[in-house]
């Protein structure tokens, strides 16, 4: 799968936040878009996840033949991460997952328990997410996403209230787990991104 950008801008009110912003983003890449705070990275993010108007272009997702994929079904192919995404906190994590799944693929070869024990949070399984720590809360986030069978990862500063563990962990399951998939973190912390090849600034589209 890839995506293409098509000379895309965005405005609030008589501002543009970005503009002409050609770009295209290929399967078993990983990019980083980069700016200052305020500049419209996690913007750009919901642009690319088809969430997000746009005044000007247009975000074409297309398969591996090249067909275009329609807007209606690109919710099958992505999988966010995003500080203003919540969770259902009277779940336990082993409900939350288990709902989540119903609604997009899980990669098979792992199971719900096994997510589990993966992101460490095995002896709160059954504890509802409510009395979770905000990092044990970005874990589940992370989990939800990454063991998703999409084609599309998107990060919007992914590693929010985790801490040295959790960094690791987080650098872990995106070397196991994401080589195939498209994978776009929108980040200022050089941790979050060091792994992305290719970078976009959204200053230079401003």
């Amino acid at each position: 799968m890839h995506i293409q950008l098509n000379n895309v801008g965005k405005k609030y009110q008589k501002e543009w936040i970005f503009r002409h912003c050609n770009y295209q983003f290929s399967q078993a890449n990983a990019y980083a878009i980069i700016g200052p705070n305020g500049s419209g990275k996690s913007t750009l993010l919901q642009a690319i996840a088809g969430s997000m108007h746009l005044q000007e272009g247009t975000v074409t997702m297309m398969d591996d033949q090249s067909k275009i994929i329609p807007v209606e079904e690109w919710y099958q192919q992505v999988a966010i991460v995003a500080p203003y995404l919540e969770i259902i906190e009277e779940m336990t994590a082993t409900e939350f997952l288990t709902f989540h799944f119903q609604f997009k693929k899980r990669v098979h070869e792992v199971s719900i328990a096994d997510i589990i024990q993966i992101i460490g949070l095995q002896q709160a399984a059954n504890k509802q997410i409510r009395y979770f720590s905000s990092g044990m809360k970005q874990r589940i986030k992370l989990a939800q996403a990454i063991f998703s069978d999409t084609s599309l990862l998107l990060l919007d500063e992914p590693c929010t209230n985790l801490d040295a563990s959790g960094y690791a962990l987080y650098q872990q399951l995106i070397a196991q787990y994401c080589q195939t998939k498209i994978v776009v973190v929108c980040s200022n912390d050089l941790q979050e991104y060091s792994f992305c090849k290719h970078q976009l600034k959204i200053t230079d589209y401003k």
